[in-house]
């Protein structure tokens, strides 16, 4: 029974975040309800299975402890929050949240279960992008939805552009993991080369300037967390093929505009770029040599590079953006690729309203879902806009310095429990951790946190990672010899 239960509900873990997807991602209120009771059931079940779905390690359990703490405190800020429908709202959203967590750690500790992820995840990427672009790649056969704010940018089905790009940035991490990865078929890395290309297509037309960045520096972290020739490969590769091909895409107005009066011929020539990727991307990876014995020193001097180049784009994107002020004419560009050439954002002043809200209320903040009415009595500018477009920006201003306790408690187990499940397990959990990198930094500067199709992933390689980082327990249900844990973290 145990088995069964397990293997029931890692399944709807995995599919939920693309079944999400095709519900506006999951933003709007019924989705989110029916996915949370769902998850809950889930949660039920597993703990009657038993063991309960509750980390054993204590950097798991600190993680969890944030994820609740936020909740329970989002909850109670109901008391003083100006609009109370709105604040049960983010609380139903973490609730679903704790939920995910929860049967992850429970369902993943199935070892079968936890070589599944990262396929599971890449090929969920792979069907949402692929549905957006299939929008501009058979505009005779697909006719999707575009908002007049999105312009040309990718949207569908997420309809938003920002975290089509975020998801995409992840699905490609995930897609040059498992290229890269020896302990996989030979048949399941050559699938997962193809499937880069398109998804870096899918970056690329989202003309998101943080996705594009965050991509980048995933494949980064990737290479950094699993040091090999073939990593290497893959992530070169899929960088490489993956920005040709983009560049091939913007020089298709069918495919970058949507204005275009030959959209039907461009669909048909970028099909054909496309494909011509996806076997330059296979042939990369099948043609990859053996592996250097020993290993050259460099491999050892990635992990730092690759953690100083996060760091150091971070605090550019911020300081950089703080310093330009946006023009008109630079706001008006960003539905195409001229806004990749400027960090200039409204975003900014989001930010300068929220810290005046935490400066207001610095212990408990206006209460969840309030930025919006701070928002309308502070702004400078005429725009209407819900979220601050930052996970830590928002929580400072809508739950004080408590809610910011609870979501560094939340980051820091994560954070623990990833390096130690990379030291434990490295194979499984190298791309786990990049593309929990790519999220959490984009996460920074936008607002996926509300979005549940970008954000369960996360859920789901952070709960995976906490996992790997427990102690083996034969009653636990997923024994493990020295022998394998060794042959594991051998494998690159």
């Amino acid at each position: 029974m145990r088995p069964l239960t397990r293997a029931v509900a890692g399944a709807c873990l995995l599919a939920a975040p693309t079944v999400l997807a095709f519900f506006s991602g999951g933003y709007f209120t019924h989705p989110r309800l029916i996915a949370a009771i769902a998850v809950w059931v889930l949660v039920l079940a597993l703990a009657i299975a038993g063991p309960a779905p509750v980390p054993d390690g204590t950097p798991g359990r600190l993680a969890l402890a944030g994820l609740v703490a936020l909740t329970a405190w989002s909850a109670l800020s109901i008391l003083w929050a100006p609009q109370g429908g709105i604040a049960v709202q983010v609380v139903e959203r973490l609730v679903l949240y704790i939920g995910v967590v929860l049967v992850a750690v429970g369902a993943l500790r199935d070892e079968r279960l936890q070589r599944a992820v990262e396929p599971a995840l890449a090929v969920g990427a792979t069907i949402v992008i692929g549905y957006g672009l299939a929008g501009r790649l058979l505009p005779d056969l697909v006719h999707l939805a575009h908002s007049r704010n999105a312009g040309g940018r990718l949207e569908q089905p997420l309809t938003y552009w920002n975290a089509e790009g975020t998801l995409a940035a992840m699905g490609l991490v995930l897609c040059a993991r498992i290229a890269g990865d020896r302990s996989r078929s030979r048949a399941l890395r050559l699938i997962a080369a193809a499937a880069a290309p398109g998804l870096a297509v899918g970056v690329y037309l989202s003309y998101s300037r943080g996705a594009l960045v965050v991509a980048m520096l995933g494949l980064l972290v990737l290479v950094a967390a699993a040091p090999s020739r073939a990593q290497l490969v893959a992530a070169g590769a899929a960088l490489v093929i993956g920005a040709i091909t983009a560049a091939c895409s913007e020089l298709l107005p069918g495919m970058s505009t949507l204005e275009a009066d030959q959209r039907a011929r461009d669909g048909v020539l970028m099909l054909a770029v496309l494909s011509a990727a996806a076997a330059g991307m296979a042939l990369a990876v099948a043609r990859t040599g053996a592996e250097p014995d020993p290993p050259p020193v460099w491999y050892s001097r990635l992990g730092p590079a690759a953690w100083a180049a996060a760091a150091a784009v971070a605090v550019g994107l911020i300081i950089g953006g703080i310093a330009e002020r946006p023009s008109a004419r630079a706001l008006a560009a960003g539905a195409s690729a001229t806004r990749l050439t400027s960090v200039a954002s409204n975003r900014y002043e989001y930010w300068r309203v929220a810290l005046n809200a935490l400066g207001g209320s610095p212990l408990k903040g206006t209460g969840a879902g309030g930025f919006r009415v701070v928002w309308l009595q502070q702004r400078r500018i005429r725009e209407a806009v819900r979220d601050t477009h930052s996970l830590e920006f928002e929580v400072a201003a809508e739950l004080g310095i408590v809610g910011l306790l609870t979501v560094a408690l939340m980051g820091a187990g994560t954070a623990v429990a990833a390096r130690r499940a990379l030291l434990r397990h490295r194979a499984l959990a190298a791309g786990p951790l990049a593309a929990l990198v790519v999220w959490s930094l984009h996460a920074s500067i936008d607002w996926d946190w509300e979005m549940p199709a970008v954000t369960l992933p996360a859920l789901v390689l952070a709960g995976l990672l906490i996992v790997l980082a427990e102690r083996e327990d034969p009653a636990a249900g997923s024994p493990r010899s020295p022998g394998a844990r060794g042959a594991d973290l051998g494998r690159h």
